[in-house]
């Protein structure tokens, strides 16, 4: 095991042990996500503080609150993770990057990433698009521009918010979300001194 791989598993420890109290089953469910590079980006996303029960009931009110929030998105990737779709958030992800560029070479460059890792047959993260969206996402790599991927970052949006959201939302990693923000705030409250 190599230092990387130590300090990968003590931030994941520490993500299990501060958001999910009884979270054995989690840990062992997302344990996959020690084996990948993305693992490390997330236990960087997590370290500032906690959400409240407030922004995690907020997050069953849209899939745009969710993504909204910076630890709303960190779990959600988490729950694609474990229902092996990430590739729908990794390319909304990647469709939001691309729209904030404003280089022409970064755009082109970023353009073609996105095609070859998401959009071109038997892409390593293919994403399911009709045959008219990815003709025209071909089309438009020959210009690129910021809304080169639009029409079908929108198909992977309304994917996502018709199944891949609602299951989130009924999950496990949902409720212990949602248990873990309502003990924290409880224990804020006992050290309060009634008036």
């Amino acid at each position: 095991m190599t230092c990387t791989d130590i300090k990968l598993k003590i931030s994941f420890d520490l993500f299990i042990f501060f958001f999910f109290p009884r979270g054995r089953n989690w840990k062992d469910r997302i344990g996959l996500l020690l084996k990948t590079n993305s693992a490390h980006s997330i236990s960087n996303r997590m370290k500032t503080k906690s959400p409240t029960v407030d922004d995690v009931t907020q997050w069953a009110q849209s899939l745009d609150k969710l993504l909204g929030h910076k630890y709303g998105k960190t779990a959600f990737c988490i729950f694609l993770k474990t229902e092996f779709c990430e590739e729908n958030i990794e390319f909304w992800n990647a469709c939001e990057d691309l729209r904030m560029l404003s280089s022409h070479q970064e755009l082109t460059s970023k353009a073609n990433s996105i095609y070859e890792e998401f959009i071109k047959n038997e892409a390593p993260k293919e994403v399911n698009l009709d045959f008219y969206t990815k003709n025209k996402i071909i089309q438009n790599l020959n210009e690129p521009n910021v809304a080169s991927f639009l029409a079908a970052q929108r198909k992977v949006y309304s994917l996502m918010e018709n199944n891949s959201y609602p299951r989130f939302i009924h999950s496990e990693l949902y409720n212990e979300l949602l248990v873990a923000a309502r003990r924290r705030r409880l224990g804020e409250n006992k050290y309060l001194i009634p008036c």
